[in-house]
């Protein structure tokens, strides 16, 4: 795959829009809004797509004029009411519900065969003794290496019903023999908080990537462990969190405020107003917390760190958010297609809204969040400090923005030799990812003895093996090697992170993030003046 450089930026911002499309999820009982069938402008769309069908000189297809018919009738409305297909839909739900019926590995297609990544945790795969490096060869009666089988049709294969039996054979590195698998597929977790761990002492450590239904009782379980483990105060990571259910992310921010507080409000067409309060005793209420955020930070984790921001509670750290305060709810279209239609604005309780203007249409909308990605030396307090209508002040005094994102208590610039277009694209790419796996396949038991703590201090990325990957990645990006130099030491923690999510998971793959992250480091900066004080 050849990306020329100056198309990154649209491929992160891409990836955020995806997110946001999952997210917004609130089901709704749509039948009161299509209550009335007899007006003139139904009847016009029925007579329309009728001639079409029965009178256009050429065939056409009227399920897909209508699908994009439908999808550019909601792109004209907003930037984020959004027509989700059925095929879309069902991958969307999975995922905003948490979990999904398998048998639980992550895999490569790999020299014409089934490469198992790593089980799942806590998936079936991951119960049975799966590991990472197998090769499925066999499932039930369907040979599966040597067919030329696509990534989506091998996934088809493999999931099934709940309680349903599959029968794998598998090909283990340094086994003559192929061993037996009888896997009975089951609910395997997508989680949506992917890093929980003590920073120090004192400081625990949660990141979320999105709000899905599972997302609360992961919220709560991790907080508990943390807890245990110590932890007086927290970092609450929502970089890179596109949203998800509203209601989620107001459980979040209870945990955080005061009986009573209030956590946000939403106004529809109407005018009618919903407010929503902090209810249960939180456990970090009193606590100190931190919350990062960047400029993919949308939707619901703009609720969560607005409320914090506007009832005093913490320290927002980070870059100015996207700028998204409108509600979607979803509706059934019949057919398996589902809208998602922006039915009310939400504003945090100082009374902001922090949806960027999108008067200009999607597309220009859209344009400014590209151009932040391709400045991002933009100082985004002095952008919102500009404009003295949209200033609100907190119980306390402090002046907050609306108008365009959540900004920050703390503002952290970008570190240019970590946070640039290539870094950032290999972040998200999974090139790092593959490229450890082919270095990995055939001498993973030389690292099988390897502890977390002994991979956390002493593994290191020799320079053979650097080279090696810039010259692998310079070469499929037409780059030259000699423009790589200036992010070697980000480069070699990304692929040190690499080898940690495939030896361990996405924890300790965070764990080595943290060691070069500007956010944190102000974070603990910030924590140890507030101790030593």
């Amino acid at each position: 795959m050849t990306l020329n450089q100056k198309h990154l930026p649209f491929f992160i911002a891409v990836l955020l829009g995806i997110g946001i499309f999952i997210g917004s999820k609130l089901n709704t009982n749509s039948s009161s809004y299509f209550a009335s069938t007899k007006n003139s402008s139904k009847q016009k769309l029925n007579k329309l797509i009728d001639y079409i069908k029965y009178g256009y000189v050429d065939p056409v297809d009227t399920d897909s004029i209508i699908e994009n018919f439908i999808d550019t009738v909601l792109q004209n409305l907003d930037p984020h009411s959004s027509y989700i297909s059925k095929q879309d839909l069902m991958s969307v739900t999975e995922n905003m519900k948490g979990d999904f019926i398998g048998i639980g590995v992550q895999f490569y297609i790999y020299k014409d065969s089934i490469a198992v990544i790593r089980a799942i945790e806590g998936g079936p795969s991951f119960r049975a003794g799966i590991k990472a490096g197998d090769r499925i060869l066999i499932a039930d009666d369907d040979t599966l290496y040597g067919q030329n089988w696509s990534e989506s049709k091998v996934i088809e294969r493999l999931r099934g019903q709940k309680n349903s039996k599959v029968q794998l054979k598998i090909k283990r590195e340094g086994v003559d023999s192929l061993r037996n698998f009888e896997i009975i597929r089951s609910e395997v977790p997508i989680k949506s908080v992917v890093a929980s761990y003590m920073i120090n002492s004192t400081l625990g450590y949660i990141k979320i990537n999105r709000f899905a239904e599972s997302t609360y009782l992961e919220f709560e379980n991790n907080i508990e462990d943390l807890i245990s483990k110590g932890a007086l105060n927290l970092v609450l990571d929502l970089r890179n969190n596109s949203g998800g259910f509203l209601q989620i992310a107001m459980q979040i921010a209870d945990e955080f405020l005061e009986d009573g507080k209030l956590i946000l409000f939403t106004k529809n067409k109407t005018n009618k107003i919903d407010k929503s309060f902090a209810t249960v005793k939180g456990r970090f209420e009193e606590a100190e917390v931190y919350v990062l955020i960047n400029e993919n930070s949308a939707s619901a984790s703009e609720i969560v760190a607005g409320a914090l921001q506007d009832n005093d509670r913490g320290t927002i750290i980070g870059r100015r958010s996207f700028g998204k305060g409108l509600v979607q709810q979803e509706m059934d279209l019949g057919d398996g297609s589902a809208i998602r239609l922006t039915t009310s604005r939400y504003y945090t309780p100082t009374g902001r809204s922090i949806q960027r203007s999108y008067d200009k249409g999607s597309e220009a909308y859209y344009d400014d969040y590209y151009k932040r990605l391709e400045n991002r030396a933009e100082d985004t307090l002095q952008w919102n400090a500009l404009v003295d209508s949209l200033t609100f002040t907190t119980p306390k005094g402090k002046i907050v923005y609306g108008g365009g994102g959540i900004i920050p208590d703390v503002y952290v610039p970008y570190d240019a030799n970590f946070n640039n277009d290539i870094v950032e694209y290999l972040k998200v790419s999974g090139i790092m990812d593959f490229f450890v796996f082919e270095y990995l396949d055939g001498q993973r038991a030389q690292y099988t003895a390897l502890s977390e703590a002994e991979f956390l201090s002493d593994f290191e990325i020799s320079e053979d093996f650097y080279q090696q990957f810039i010259s692998n990645f310079s070469e499929r990006m037409s780059l030259k090697k000699e423009e790589m130099h200036i992010y070697k030491n980000a480069l070699k923690i990304l692929l040190k992170s690499a080898f940690a999510k495939q030896f361990f998971g996405d924890n300790t793959a965070a764990k080595v993030m943290s060691t070069f992250d500007p956010m944190l480091q102000k974070t603990t900066d910030i924590e140890a003046a507030l101790i030593s004080n």
